[in-house]
């Protein structure tokens, strides 16, 4: 397994890492035995980063990572979230936190559920715009201090953000969606953390799932599918942004590379300071992702994929506006 450098002095982990929302929300039904017949899988590979969070499923996808963990935690480099919060009962319903009390519990919460003593990366998934970011990190930073956490990360930050948490304690990464149809960070965030020697992890870098050319029409989705209330796959903005995928297929067919496979080669090679974490709960989708570290793409090739999915080309949004309203502050 190739690895890479997470931040300036952070520690080596897989180049790529398993993003694992998808096993428990969000993307249709669960499989738990396949979920962890594809943890199994990963760590076997040599994938080392595991990504969750506390809101996946509520608390369950934290639950279905640590019995994995119980056997095999050595040499995992364990990543979560706090930050989002969901009413049980309701999960639709949800709020932001950052209050230092919250990040206290949160994090005693995550590490009950995962059965570890320490968090390896702990996200703010969101910021709280209530809650001064030097409260909130001056908060995570203790939980380093007691052992309960090794480093920091934000999510979804903006880069004036993400400056001053910095100030307060090193932030060893910022995680952002990043992919050919989702290139926001390159204006800011990406240049900030790379001033800074803070790593970037990519997360959703295959376009949640529809740059792999596998999702053909609307229908294709489950109807609990949270990609059916995206902007991207709705209506006029699914048939254009269809258009743009064919490229990248046209261009894999001459690769001999699986379309899926080329678009996370294209994030690979943006530089070694990024981490792509696509997400599956799938074994056979794995291992079509860690094809992808295979894939060497030329600099003629990157040309002509830059010029036909330039920074900006998706149409629609990538969260619907309300959601959209909680990033980049």
């Amino acid at each position: 397994m190739q690895k890479r450098i997470l931040g300036k002095h952070g520690p080596a982990v897989s180049a790529l890492g398993l993003g694992c929302m998808g096993m428990s929300d969000f993307y249709g039904d669960r499989d738990n035995a396949e979920s962890v017949a594809t943890l199994q899988a990963a760590l076997d590979d040599g994938v080392t980063m595991l990504d969750t969070a506390d809101m996946y499923g509520t608390g369950q996808n934290e639950e279905l990572i640590g019995g994995v963990l119980q056997d095999r935690r050595a040499g995992v480099f364990l990543a979560t979230k706090f930050g989002i919060v969901r009413d049980p009962a309701n999960p639709q319903v949800r709020g932001i936190s950052g209050r230092p009390e919250y990040v206290r519990s949160a994090c005693d919460a995550s590490l009950r559920r995962l059965g570890v003593d320490v968090i390896d990366l702990y996200y703010q998934h969101r910021v709280d715009p209530t809650v001064p970011i030097e409260e909130t990190v001056g908060a995570m930073a203790e939980l380093v201090r007691v052992g309960k956490v090794r480093h920091l990360g934000l999510s979804e930050a903006g880069a004036a953000t993400i400056r001053r948490a910095h100030q307060v304690h090193p932030i060893t990464a910022l995680q952002m969606e990043y992919s050919l149809w989702s290139r926001d960070a390159e204006e800011e965030v990406l240049p900030v953390c790379r001033e800074l020697g803070i790593g970037f992890v990519a997360y959703s870098p295959l376009g949640r799932g529809f740059l792999t050319g596998q999702i053909k029409k609307f229908e294709d989705l489950a109807a609990d599918d949270y990609r059916r209330s995206s902007p991207r796959f709705q209506g006029d903005n699914f048939a254009r942004n269809l258009e743009l995928v064919r490229h990248i297929e046209e261009i894999a067919a001459r690769k001999g590379c699986l379309p899926g496979q080329l678009a996370l080669a294209w994030v690979l090679a943006q530089g070694d300071d990024i981490i792509p974490i696509p997400g599956t709960k799938r074994r056979k989708y794995l291992q079509e992702n860690l094809g992808a570290l295979d894939v060497a793409l030329t600099a003629a090739e990157l040309t002509e994929i830059n010029s036909f999915f330039p920074a900006g080309a998706a149409t629609g949004t990538r969260y619907p506006t309300a959601m959209m309203a909680a990033i980049g502050r």
